[in-house]
């Protein structure tokens, strides 16, 4: 497509594409298949829906890959609102919904499944949408992205939707081995400008302060200086001169966002059971979050997703405690919610009514709910084996849920202080801009017990050498 005619095709939008949506438009109306890296919020969905409108024109079918069930809900509803209902499918371990449509939203397990049963399903397929494709180097669930990109009918085209990394066109370059025709499209701005701040305590002030990470586009001399005091284990200093800090509590913190009108905010928890215990403190710490038009608003929201449940499966499931905790304007987030309630929430969040949504990581996988703020309560997490730090990607899909864009101009990304935190950890999160991506790729043994199944042993062992993980290993040894 001409400069001309992907300008042409930018003004069938209510809004102007940006420079990366352009190109992108313009690959897809050409027949080639396309990655885009960019950041959380640039508009990447954008170029998804165009390949779907462009599948329905063709008389394709076109399937929309997310890799978390919420993330597939919400495509469901938003491309059903924009197809029709008759246009759109849903599959995934809980729903199958009009399955035979040209339309239909799954996890990417569900497609790896289909493509290992020579589904007959395939056979009109024309595109695939792998949303979130960054996911294929999560070390678990990774290489189900690999094996759909590897295995998929010839005739397929792909378009991978990715956070920014910075290797996008080595990504390129394996799946055009694979499929032929592949562009690559990257943005590195983001929408709106983030601002990074580190809160604590501080015995010497009554509220909570908020430090900024950079000044000037590089680290704080202030933070730097915590490092230098830092304290030990029973707050001993090491080192002179620094004032004693604490870490935040969580109450304290909603309270100083309040203050700052820095709400509505995500706050990341890497634990459900957290989250839970944080919505019902801050719930009940008597914070005003909430205005009695809100909460009138909030319950007229609610009901329809909670009409099923009767009054005893109601008491059952704790109804009356989580409603209390929305009216208030709080809520926990997180894949082991009861689905009303977590639907409840995402649509009071949306229209601007929940002020604080405590949540895992899930909620960065490309789920629509943007905030002003989002809160970090550790820059660690969990890997299996120990607590590591967040990468330099992870960091980013967090904090890219910062800034409402046509809303807010200027997000927050808010860090808070704990004894064994180094600033120059902190700083260093922000300051990196390099996110490689790399295989998780591991042959497993189902892959290869429906390999042996569906092909010849050589051919077999042929296709577990197209992997990501080998092509990056090739290029290395070169």
């Amino acid at each position: 497509m001409s400069g001309a005619d992907a300008t042409a095709g930018a003004r069938a939008y209510p809004f102007a594409l940006d420079r990366f949506q352009i190109e992108a438009v313009a690959a897809i109306d050409d027949g080639a298949s396309v990655i885009v890296a960019a950041p959380t919020g640039a508009g990447k969905t954008v170029v998804a829906e165009h390949a779907v409108r462009v599948a329905l024109n063709e008389g394709r079918r076109v399937f929309y890959t997310a890799p978390i069930k919420a993330l597939s809900n919400q495509k469901y509803a938003d491309l059903a609102a924009e197809h029709g209902p008759d246009l759109v499918g849903l599959l995934t371990g809980d729903n199958a919904i009009n399955p035979g449509a040209p339309v239909v939203v799954m996890t990417t397990e569900v497609l790896r499944n289909m493509i290992y049963a020579d589904s007959p399903d395939l056979d009109e397929l024309g595109w695939v949408i792998l949303d979130e494709v960054h996911y294929l180097q999560d070390p678990y669930r990774g290489p189900v992205w690999e094996e759909v990109i590897i295995h998929a009918p010839p005739a397929v085209r792909f378009v991978c939707l990715s956070a920014t990394v910075s290797n996008v066109s080595e990504i390129r370059s394996w799946i055009a081995e694979l499929r032929g025709s592949v562009r690559a499209v990257t943005e590195t701005e983001r929408p709106v400008s983030l601002d990074s701040l580190l809160c604590f305590g501080d015995n010497e002030r009554t509220n909570l302060r908020f430090l900024p990470v950079l000044v000037g586009g590089r680290p704080n001399p202030e933070g730097e200086r915590l490092d230098t005091n830092r304290r030990g284990r029973h707050g001993a200093r090491r080192g002179g001169g620094g004032r004693r800090r604490r870490p935040p509590d969580r109450a304290a913190v909603i309270e100083g966002l309040a203050r700052r009108r820095m709400l509505p905010a995500i706050y990341f928890i890497f634990s459900r059971a957290a989250c839970d215990d944080a919505a019902r403190l801050v719930a009940r710490a008597g914070l005003d979050l909430t205005t009695p038009a809100e909460r009138r608003l909030i319950r007229e929201i609610v009901e329809p997703y909670v009409r099923p449940l009767g009054r005893h499966d109601r008491r059952a499931v704790g109804y009356d405690a989580w409603l209390a905790q929305l009216l208030n304007g709080v809520a926990a987030h997180h894949a082991g919610m009861l689905p009303p309630f977590k639907e409840a929430t995402e649509a009071c969040f949306i229209r601007g009514l929940i002020k604080v949504t405590f949540a895992t990581e899930t909620l960065s996988l490309g789920i629509n709910m943007p905030a002003r703020t989002v809160v970090i309560e550790r820059l660690t997490k969990f890997s299996g084996e120990g607590h590591d730090l967040l990468t330099p990607l992870s960091y980013t899909q967090l904090t890219g849920r910062a800034g409402r864009r046509g809303i807010d101009d200027q997000g927050f990304a808010v860090v808070l202080w704990s004894p064994r935190l180094r600033f120059g950890d902190v700083s260093g999160l922000v300051l990196n801009r390099t996110f490689t991506l790399e295989s998780a790729f591991r042959p497993t043994y189902n892959m290869v017990v429906n390999l042996i199944a569906r092909l010849p042993p050589e051919e077999a062992r042929s296709v577990l050498g197209r992997s990501l993980a080998q092509y990056q290993s090739d290029r290395e040894v070169v």
